[in-house]
């Protein structure tokens, strides 16, 4: 990675850095399957709500962090083909020359499917007609309404997480996301994302302590075909205690972007 791309990332990546602390120690959550030693059964089935489906609720973290630097990380180079236009841009921003505009460099949301990607936790609150998403990574949140509505076909005020939408296949929660801010970075290397995104997760928790979240960008504006990667989750909990979200401030005594523009000058 370039020196002007590391900069580029110090502002989420000191965030990043910082452990969960023991708020409540020694205060479990209820409910969690236990083994004979005291330590959580990660390998015992899925919980599941009064309506049958999966409970996908807890505090989940990415496995690795291969993928908040690059997406397709395990896709071929031919498996993600960008029009011309899209792979110049691609190019400038990993030789670092972009990389003050990265949003999370500059404390803006990382937006759709970037922040599952980055190794902060994020909590899902799953209700009947909506998924509530909180993320530590600063402060942000995002709504998925499964009670049935459509997507928003009134050319809808450009979101930097969308809209979102989810139903059920089985034990899986599809989740579609469409209204997306144009110009997004969808990874640290800049993979490009337009305002005709249109992001398909698919939601489903193999077991207690593992979920995988399968997801599909479909960007005809900057992509030849649509390409899918998977980010597996792991869930937060230990013996002693269960993790809980921290404040996390980006601009709280934030340095860095002062200093991306003094090596871009340099450049």
């Amino acid at each position: 990675m370039k020196t002007s791309h590391v900069c580029a990332a110090l502002a989420v990546v000191a965030g990043l850095a910082v452990p969960v602390s023991a708020q409540w120690l020694r205060y479990p959550t209820p409910g969690v399957p236990r083994l004979p030693d005291g330590k959580p059964n990660l390998a015992a089935p899925a919980p599941r709500t009064a309506d049958g489906k999966p409970d996908l609720s807890g505090i989940w973290e990415p496995e690795g962090t291969k993928f908040i630097r690059n997406l397709a990380a395990d896709l071929k180079p031919e498996d993600v083909s960008m029009h011309p236009w899209a792979e110049a841009l691609y190019k400038e921003r990993l030789s670092g020359a972009l990389s003050k505009e990265e949003p999370d460099a500059n404390c803006l949301p990382q937006g759709v499917p970037k922040i599952n990607a980055a190794p902060v936790p994020w909590r899902i609150v799953q209700t009947p007609g909506m998924t509530i998403i909180l993320y530590e990574a600063f402060g942000q949140w995002r709504q998925i309404f499964t009670d049935g509505r459509p997507l928003p076909k009134n050319d809808p005020q450009p979101w930097w997480y969308g809209y979102s939408v989810g139903h059920w296949e089985g034990d899986t929660l599809v989740v579609e996301t469409t209204g997306l801010r144009d110009g997004g970075w969808l990874d640290i290397d800049g993979s490009p994302q337009t305002d005709a995104a249109k992001i398909t997760e698919r939601f489903r928790r193999l077991n207690y302590g593992t979920m995988k979240i399968d997801v599909t960008i479909d960007d005809p504006k900057a992509y030849t075909a649509p390409f899918s990667v998977r980010v597996n989750q792991k869930l937060m909990v230990d013996e002693r205690m269960d993790a809980e979200l921290i404040e996390f401030i980006c601009a709280e005594n934030e340095k860095d972007v002062e200093h991306m523009k003094i090596l871009g000058e340099k450049k």
